[in-house]
């Protein structure tokens, strides 16, 4: 079923002029800090600007930055946290219009937000224990959980130091979204009876200046017996699953074996991502490895997922797999309308595509879903007209003659393509 969305315009008559400018700028700067001259930038006259009324117009998104009209510049209204608003994604951006009337005219903004190096590496855990026996072969892996650092680019986390490292050493692997597993190697045969406890101290750190890191105890305890660790089936999972699917459904199944008998060879599986959403959207079986859905799930927030999955036998040898899990797109979003600038009166006498009303269409539904086309009713002297991503103006589209009609009630209706 076709979703509709039916707004009622007034007219006035107003032409529109575009233009562009961008600036960059770090996050964090204070309340009233310069982002840039943009009179001076777009070559507007300052007098225009605050005659015209004009005014930053952001649509749905938060009002970041201000224009200051008596001076045609831009200030920062509110503390950025580009952390906050884009998370792990660069370039980050915000976007918005300035928009003034009489006549109407629109310029785009954009303001990239770059990156300070205002938060240190952190683990979830200050300390992590493990019981290894001490038949652990040189090799044995043992995952570790890997540390969160917030910033970006030089400023994220680049490295981690493990002391001491007589016994085992860090091996780091590359994952697909950037990120790096960490895993402890044991690199030397353990003797229970010479060390049975072993304390390390795992140390983060990012790129920053200065420097910044976060350190996490491990404390190991050497036991017996247990020699062969749990294997995945596959090192890869992969699932998908709807956006509206109920809780408890079945997105995949993670399987592991282990060659001991008993209780060394009885698996435990959990969910071993940190400081982000995945444990309250995906639950594991700890005996089954069934993969399920136990949040809600928002295709235009967050459109796919990898979960980290650990296998551990009782003696604490691990092995590690990912699932990765795409949501597939609903169409659960409606088209809005948001009206930028309209009046209720015009002149007869006013001029072919003289712009009476400005809006701006938006449905974040992605492919056919999200795709909005927009149309007026017929026999009447306007036309709709598309001037960029999403922005329609509402335009004459032949002579008016007051003695004829001397007002119209005109209906905008906007339709996305899904179903």
């Amino acid at each position: 079923m076709r979703r509709q969305v039916l707004v009622f315009i007034s007219i006035l008559s107003l032409s529109s002029v575009f233009g562009q400018v961008s600036y960059s700028i770090p996050e964090e700067m204070a309340k009233g800090s310069l982002v840039g001259n943009v009179a001076q930038d777009l070559g507007l006259d300052v007098k225009r600007l605050r005659l015209g009324n004009a005014r930053v117009y952001s649509g749905d998104s938060r009002e970041y930055i201000e224009l200051n009209s008596e001076r045609g510049v831009l200030l920062i209204k509110e503390r950025i946290d580009r952390e906050a608003l884009c998370g792990d994604t660069t370039p980050c951006a915000v976007h918005f219009q300035i928009v003034s009337e009489n006549p109407m005219e629109f310029y785009s903004v954009t303001v990239e937000i770059t990156d300070i190096n205002d938060n240190a590496p952190s683990f979830e855990k200050s300390d992590i224990q493990f019981i290894i026996s001490e038949s652990a072969v040189v090799g044995s892996k043992f995952d570790l959980e890997r540390a969160v650092d917030l910033d970006v680019g030089i400023n994220s986390l680049q490295s981690y130091v493990l002391k001491p490292s007589d016994i085992f050493l860090i091996k780091l692997h590359n994952q697909a979204d950037g990120k790096k597993n960490v895993e402890m190697v044991l690199q030397k045969p353990l003797d229970r009876e010479k060390d049975e406890i072993i304390s390390l101290a795992l140390t983060a750190l990012d790129g920053g200046e200065p420097q910044m890191s976060g350190t996490m105890q491990i404390i190991i305890t050497v036991l017996d017996v247990n020699d062969n660790a749990p294997v995945f089936t596959q090192p890869i999972y992969k699932g998908t699953v709807a956006e509206n699917a109920a809780k408890g459904t079945i997105v995949t199944t993670v399987s592991a074996s282990d060659a001991d008998n008993g209780l060394n060879g009885k698996i435990t599986y959990s969910i071993t991502n940190t400081l982000d959403d995945v444990r309250h959207v995906f639950d594991v079986n700890e005996d089954s490895g069934e993969v399920r859905l136990t949040g809600h799930l928002d295709y235009e927030k967050k459109r796919n997922f990898q979960i980290n999955v650990r296998a551990r036998d009782n003696g604490w040898l691990t092995d590690t797999c990912k699932v990765i899990v795409d949501v597939v797109d609903i169409n659960d979003n409606e088209p809005t309308i948001v009206i930028m600038s309209k009046s209720a009166i015009i002149s007869e006498n006013a001029n072919i595509n003289t712009v009476v009303t400005m809006f701006n269409v938006q449905d974040p539904d992605s492919g056919e879903n999200g795709k909005v086309q927009c149309f007026i009713n017929d026999n009447i002297p306007f036309v709709l007209k598309s001037t960029s991503n999403n922005f329609h103006n509402l335009v004459t589209d032949s002579d008016l003659d007051r003695e004829r009609a001397s007002e119209y009630n005109i209906t905008v209706t906007c339709s996305d393509e899904g179903v």
